[in-house]
């Protein structure tokens, strides 16, 4: 098996209590860094029943997700090296198919903050979220002609306009909490977003949520979910259980 399940390395000084993976039966992991930048862990799971779970303590701002407006988009061009790649088409993000579309529908936008917002905010209404729905086969074109899917889907079809439109994008996961939000509060989640490559900066976007929220602990990056699946097995397997837990406690008084 292949997890990605820490913590980012951009978030390393804010871990307070180190993770504590937990393997049962317990077995032997190994870490490593990939080409994104993230860290995964390799290691081979038992026959029969094989639970993991993992823990930490870390500080955050409290401030909402930065918003940027007026950020330039950049000409092909001009952008470095690094955004060059999440420019392309990948296994979930089908540019090819979705280009025509995405002209359609932004094309005619003045290139840049806006645009990106905009096809937030097209996704956004255009998806309905239903966890039931979920398909780990579901590409950005079968979930906008589908009209349905869950947080990786709306950040797979958000991802593809932006590309389309010469937009570097690439796909991040991590922990998202209830912080900030109005009751009725949600299930704490696992959840997908995006970052977008404007005005000489990566921006946090999200058209699940569409709203700044609080508390993001992110864990990966990638192209798209391929990169940085929670879990990415090499045999069979059955998902029995999974669940997340993201609190917010005191801080510690010096």
């Amino acid at each position: 098996m292949i997890l990605m399940l820490s913590i980012h390395p951009s978030r390393m000084e804010d871990i307070l209590v180190a993770e504590a993976p937990v393997f049962d039966p317990p077995v032997q992991a190994n870490a490593y860094r990939d080409h994104f930048g993230n860290v995964g862990t390799r290691l081979v799971a038992p026959a029969g029943r094989f639970t993991l779970s993992n823990s930490a303590v870390v500080r955050d701002s409290g401030l909402p997700d930065t918003l940027s407006p007026g950020a330039l988009q950049h000409r092909v061009e001009d952008l470095p090296d690094e955004a060059v790649g999440f420019l392309l088409g990948s296994r979930y993000c089908e540019t090819d198919l979705m280009s025509d579309t995405a002209f359609r529908l932004f094309g005619h936008l003045p290139p840049g903050w806006d645009r990106v917002q905009a096809i937030c905010d097209h996704v956004h209404h255009h998806i309905a979220f239903d966890y039931q729905a979920a398909r780990a086969t579901r590409t950005a074109a079968d979930a906008y002609h589908e009209g349905t899917g869950v947080c990786r889907d709306y950040a797979h079809l958000a991802i593809t306009f932006c590309r389309c439109l010469n937009i570097p994008a690439r796909y991040c996961t991590g922990y998202l909490g209830d912080m900030g939000t109005p009751p009725p509060w949600g299930v704490p989640d696992f959840a997908a977003w995006f970052e977008v490559y404007l005005g000489g900066a990566w921006h946090v976007f999200d058209a699940r949520n569409n709203v700044p929220r609080i508390g993001r602990i992110l864990l990966a990056r990638g192209r798209d979910a391929t990169d940085v699946a929670i879990t990415t097995t090499f045999g069979s397997n059955l998902l029995s259980s999974f669940t997340v837990q993201t609190d917010e406690i005191a801080a510690a008084q010096p």
